[in-house]
């Protein structure tokens, strides 16, 4: 087979950060709007009152401490708790485009390539914010690709079946080289208001070069060695909000249109399918566990990533081989793992070999095997 690389790796990180103390403060001032405002109904039993929340709760629940975000203001009113993004006319550029603009220009100097060189745009993410055009053909416009590009949803998995798909599309001919995008907004569907998931996600967007080896040229170059791609039906995450909530009124503006899960079963579900699909890539590319330096996971949940690190190693991580970037990103869903990577590569030698795994929705599971160049 042709050998394949990651030449180039980008990274938007967007202009607010929200701490804990900042998200949990406005998450209170909520709880005692809404108490005080049911009061009657609750002390009648009608209502339950809600639980204030806390930081220490927080970063023990998860590892994390703070989040990016596209809008912070409207986040942090407790009387709107979104974010407050105005409508853009369809002559302007997109938001998701906009991100992966930025993110794709620093992938595609890190990689030496220019516009010219790419053949294929692939956008992979949880949340479009459009059913069509497509992101990913506004994107090639924007940046002046003569190619073609499409859109693909794997949930909190999309960076890693991208790269699967980009592998493939270069191996069979179809494009020289393919730009991999995952441009996060996943405050747009955090439901601010859940005490359980106020806190999970944050926005970002990745961007990742794949092309031949032959026709690499940037600094610090990745093969291939092998991916696996697994999913499995679960409502534990799950999101409904769609097209069709138009045909039902009663439905609309239900926290199940939000991101939802049942976090103790994905923890006790997802741990292991994660781990297992690890393995089992690493068996397909002659290796084993003792042959990793540097597990690049899904930045979902500390406790996740170092219980799975331990049902592979037998023992907890050493400093620098699981990196974790949630503590400041939080959940970016599929951008998570390529934050990581892209963050955390640079100082490895020739020869190196790591894991890029993402698990989410679906259950989805993708698991890629590198080797530094």
């Amino acid at each position: 087979m042709i050998p394949v690389v990651i030449s180039g790796t980008g990274l938007f990180t967007p202009p607010h950060s929200i701490s804990n103390d900042e998200l949990v403060t406005a998450f209170n001032a909520y709880v005692d709007l809404h108490n005080a405002e049911h009061a009657t109904a609750i002390a009648a039993g009608e209502v339950t009152a809600l639980e204030p929340s806390s930081s220490g709760f927080i970063e023990k629940a998860s590892g994390i401490q703070s989040r990016y975000v596209m809008e912070k203001s409207g986040i942090l009113d407790p009387a709107h708790m979104t974010a407050r993004i105005a409508d853009r006319p369809d002559d302007q550029i997109s938001l998701q485009a906009e991100m992966c603009v930025a993110a794709a220009r620093e992938a595609l100097e890190r990689a030496g390539k220019q516009a010219h060189d790419i053949d294929m745009v692939l956008v992979a993410c949880s949340n479009m914010q459009r059913a069509y055009p497509a992101m990913a053909v506004e994107v090639q416009e924007a940046l002046g690709i003569d190619g073609f590009g499409f859109d693909m949803n794997v949930a909190c998995s999309s960076a890693t079946f991208g790269i699967a798909t980009a592998v493939d599309a270069v191996r069979g001919g179809r494009a020289r080289a393919v730009l991999v995008l995952n441009p996060e907004i996943t405050s747009g569907h955090l439901n601010f208001r859940d005490r359980d998931s106020h806190f999970i996600f944050g926005d970002a967007c990745t961007a990742i070069i794949i092309e031949a080896q032959a026709t690499a040229t940037g600094a610090h170059q990745w093969e291939i060695l092998d991916s696996r791609l697994k999913t499995s039906f679960s409502n534990n995450i799950r999101n409904n909000f769609g097209f069709m909530n138009r045909f039902d009124e009663a439905g609309v503006g239900l926290p199940d249109k939000l991101f939802r899960q049942q976090g103790r079963k994905v923890f006790k579900e997802v741990c292991p399918m994660a781990a297992e699909t690890i393995k089992d890539t690493l068996t397909a590319a002659g290796l084993g566990t003792d042959d990793v330096a540097r597990y690049w996971l899904h930045q979902a949940n500390l406790n996740m990533n170092l219980l799975i690190v331990r049902m592979l190693l037998g023992r907890d991580a050493e400093p620098g081989e699981a990196p974790v970037i949630l503590d400041s990103y939080a959940n970016t869903s599929s951008a998570g793992s390529i934050i990581a990577f892209h963050k955390y590569q640079d100082d490895l030698a020739a020869g190196t070999n790591g894991v890029i795994c993402s698990f989410g929705a679906g259950y989805s599971i993708g698991c890629v095997v590198v080797r530094k160049l």
